[in-house]
């Protein structure tokens, strides 16, 4: 996966971006892979493991009631991470140009009753924010490794020029 990183934080460079991380499930898997490559202080301004559901709000930003109405593991709630780490990572009053977010279920039981393995990635750049919905098989390491791969290659994708 450092190749996937090196990539990552290359483009990133080239674009003049720099990134956010905001980690549920893979609890700073995605920015531990990130700051494994040499370089990566130029791209990676910090990130935000917001485990907790009420910390996804008071860190982040998530809409509360949207919290309330659909839980911590939904696809707007990774895009509402996604933008609010490019804030809540910014540095002297300018966001970071680039937010990811990972919330998921590893496993091995489902706290809400969605299967164990659904996983919300979402990107936002200077440009739109997507987000993507996934269920990984396998244990929670399985599913966490997963994730932090998925999350690597979504920013990959929409980091290009």
């Amino acid at each position: 996966m450092t190749d996937l990183a090196a990539a990552v934080i290359e483009t990133l460079a080239r674009r003049g971006w720099t990134l956010g991380v905001a980690e549920s499930l893979t609890g700073g898997a995605v920015i531990a892979e990130l700051v494994s490559v040499p370089g990566a202080s130029s791209v990676v301004l910090g990130g935000v493991v917001a485990y907790a559901t009420p910390i996804k709000h008071t860190l982040l930003g998530v809409d509360e009631s949207l919290l309330g109405r659909e839980g911590p593991v939904h696809p707007e709630v990774a895009r509402q991470m996604a933008r609010g780490v490019r804030r809540a990572v910014g540095v002297d009053g300018v966001d970071a140009s680039v937010g990811v977010a990972t919330t998921g279920i590893a496993g091995p039981v489902s706290p809400d009753g969605q299967p164990v393995g659904t996983v919300h990635i979402a990107v936002a750049t200077p440009e739109r924010v997507e987000a993507g919905s996934f269920l990984f098989p396998g244990d929670r390491n399985r599913i966490r490794s997963a994730s932090v791969r998925a999350a690597l290659e979504m920013l990959r994708e929409m980091s290009r020029e």
